[in-house]
């Protein structure tokens, strides 16, 4: 895979494809992806689901559908999203991340269309998804715009984008970076930089220039007493974003 690509930021892969060989030890470095992946994923599955008039509780709800997991990891989301049904291509700037998730799935007898490559490479190819996810990634890129212009062109007409990321706030910055990197360890210190947060109207702002409309925005919150995640009103520290074409 070509590194040119405007939106790679050679630091960030090079931290994160260090960590690779943990992606899918649920106590390991990525403990804290685990316990919010089962939040994120219903949100990921109703929102979809909703808006292609789908029944969720059926077998293979998102049966017909192209997802993209852009910036995929380990394959975390990428692999539950096919085992819903969807044909889902994960892509991943990291060889050993991929390498990785690759690996997962072919042990665990699921088909995703595994690529180490970035959105500006894949939208140049013409490749079209019903659904392109960037999770966990957004605060991580280079060329922000770049980034969403090239996941926009992506998207078919009628089609959906779903981000997730972290608020610029006070309250981001004592949680996601003070608590959740120096104080309790849940991931390794210098994953984040707050600076490169961003407020929901700021993201949506990307993605209007991307050609995409917000259509939902909704908190994600952790609760220390019950050790779980919820999806709620609160958006200053993690929220999720949906935009239609």
């Amino acid at each position: 895979m070509s590194q040119s690509a405007a939106s790679i930021d050679p630091a960030e892969i090079a931290r994160f494809s260090a960590l690779a060989a943990e992606w899918w030890n649920p106590q390991g470095k990525f403990r804290p992806l685990h316990k919010f992946n089962p939040v994120r994923l219903g949100f990921i599955r109703d929102r979809i689901c909703a808006h292609f008039g789908r029944d969720g509780l059926s077998d293979n709800p998102l049966k017909g559908l192209r997802l993209l997991d852009i910036g995929c990891g380990g394959g975390l989301v990428s692999e539950p999203m096919a085992r819903l049904g969807a044909q889902v291509v994960g892509a991943d700037a990291g060889e050993r991340n991929i390498g990785i998730a690759s690996l997962h799935a072919a042990e665990a007898g699921v088909t995703v269309d595994y690529r180490c490559t970035s959105a500006e490479e894949l939208a140049a190819a013409g490749e079209q998804f019903d659904v392109v996810l960037a999770l966990e990634v957004v605060e991580h890129v280079a060329d922000l715009d770049g980034f969403l212009a090239a996941c926009g062109q992506m998207v078919k007409p009628g089609g959906l984008l779903i981000a997730a990321t972290l608020n610029r706030t006070p309250k981001s910055f004592a949680l996601g970076i003070v608590a959740a990197e120096y104080i309790l360890g849940w991931v390794p210190r210098g994953t984040h930089d707050w600076k490169k947060f961003l407020k929901p109207h700021e993201l949506a702002g990307c993605l209007r220039r991307a050609g995409l409309s917000l259509s939902d925005v909704a908190g994600v919150s952790y609760s220390p007493l019950s050790d779980r995640w919820s999806i709620g009103r609160d958006t200053d520290v993690n929220y999720m974003l949906v935009a239609v074409k």
